[in-house]
């Protein structure tokens, strides 16, 4: 694993939320997402085909996603969803259990309606008020 990729991990992870904004005919969305991982050298989000978010991406697959880890500043993070649904059963698992844990419910880590999306052509930049510095993932 990149050191840049496990930086980003840890962004996303360090912290109870962070927020991924979508575009979808010239109007934003941004929502709280809090489920990242890594596999295959890439990270991996989850959320569910029911959600806005997944019907937002299926039209437009750019998104970009911050995280702002107090005292570590902030992480920009861009790229575009890898709709192909291609997470290992140790992620699947990870994510159900924590949606589940968010007070959300579903048939277990193979429910349906459960969707995990990779992030592909990743640009990343680490920030605070004085520079931005670029991550290589």
């Amino acid at each position: 694993m990149s050191d840049g990729l496990h930086t980003a991990l840890q962004y996303l992870t360090s912290i109870p939320a962070w927020y991924l904004a979508t575009s979808v005919d010239d109007q934003p969305h941004v929502r709280p997402f809090s489920f990242a991982a890594i596999q295959d050298g890439k990270l991996w989000f989850c959320t569910a085909t029911t959600k806005d978010v997944w019907e937002e991406l299926l039209q437009n697959q750019r998104f970009e996603a911050t995280a702002w880890w107090p005292g570590h500043g902030w992480l920009i993070l861009r790229g575009r969803a890898g709709l192909e649904d291609r997470a290992a059963a140790d992620v699947r698992d990870a994510g159900w259990r924590h949606l589940e844990g968010l007070g959300e419910h579903y048939d277990g880590p193979d429910d349906p309606k459960l969707v995990f999306f990779s992030v592909e052509d990743p640009q990343a930049w680490i920030c605070n008020h004085d520079e931005w510095k670029p991550l290589e993932l």
